[in-house]
């Protein structure tokens, strides 16, 4: 069982014994009940992949139904048939394969909420979602290309570190993510999002450098845009913004996922090597939800 799991387990659990009464007329029942779901800022998984809705009865975690969203935010599902959920004590949707072999939940769990009478409202600072809102979440990078000796090329280069006083420090100020969520970094070029790596450490190297030159870059996620330029763009370039975004484990699309928390525009003159702030995104991308018993 994983942490994510047992952490939904004891949740539910916590919720279910302080519920606990002497009153013996108060009985579950398994009469199916309409679970109604809405969202909104849901994004399309893809192929692969699905949302998955759970509620907690009787201290463990009984599916809703799995749903999936098109291009325009719109529900393949928006009503199930749950037994039992007259006793249900929270709802979490989470992120599941597609088709999906394994009847519990997966580590990656999108919003959660707990029942008010037969309503709960959903977000991704539940405990048994993200954990965290990001709104209080700071960010700043500098244009710079130091994987390579030319110096002409500046505005091809993102690293997420401030160097306002003189020294190099991290440069965001993100909370540590549960399992299940990973950051990621971008520079968009013409209107194109490219990933600057992976990261789970604001004061470390990301996972990866694909497009970066030979020299060494400094111990902060970033990347150059130097060589190994993707189909439509050219490089060097000058990046128009930098993003971070909150990706799914495993990452469903080669694309940023909805949660982006963080993200800097870049004009044309902005000046290199310099501190850029960024601003903070998170309740325009956080997704949000409302589920009805009746």
């Amino acid at each position: 069982m994983n942490f994510r799991l047992l952490s939904f387990l004891m949740i539910a659990m916590s919720i279910g014994f302080a519920s606990c009464s002497d009153d013996e007329d108060n009985t579950s029942t398994d009469t199916p009940e309409i679970l109604s779901v809405n969202f909104t800022g849901l994004e399309n998984l893809g192929a692969g992949y699905a949302y998955e809705g759970w509620v907690i009865v009787d201290g463990a975690p009984v599916s809703t139904g799995v749903f999936t969203v098109n291009d325009n935010g719109d529900l393949s599902e928006n009503s199930f048939n749950v037994p039992g959920l007259a006793d249900a004590s929270t709802f979490v949707l989470t992120i599941e394969p597609s088709p999906d072999s394994d009847p519990t939940p997966s580590a990656v769990h999108l919003v959660a909420g707990d029942f008010n009478g037969n309503t709960a409202n959903l977000d991704v600072g539940h405990e048994a979602a993200l954990g965290e809102d990001f709104e209080s979440s700071t960010g700043a990078f500098i244009l710079a290309t130091p994987t390579d000796s030319d110096d002409t090329n500046e505005q091809s280069g993102v690293w997420f570190l401030d160097n306002s006083s003189g020294m190099p420090v991290a440069g965001l100020d993100l909370p540590e993510l549960p399992e299940g969520w990973i950051y990621e970094g971008w520079g968009v070029v013409d209107g194109t999002p490219i990933t600057t790596g992976k990261f789970s450490n604001v004061t470390g190297v990301d996972n990866a450098a694909p497009y970066s030159g030979p020299n060494a870059g400094p111990p902060f996620p970033g990347e150059d845009f130097l060589l190994n330029a993707p189909a439509g763009v050219s490089f060097p370039t000058n990046i128009a913004a930098a993003v971070i975004s909150i990706e799914p484990v495993p990452d469903n699309s080669a694309a940023p996922f909805l949660l982006k928390p963080l993200v800097g525009t870049i004009d044309a003159n902005a000046e290199v090597h310099s501190t850029l702030p960024m601003g903070n995104n998170a309740v325009a991308t956080n997704p949000q939800g409302t589920v009805t018993r009746n």
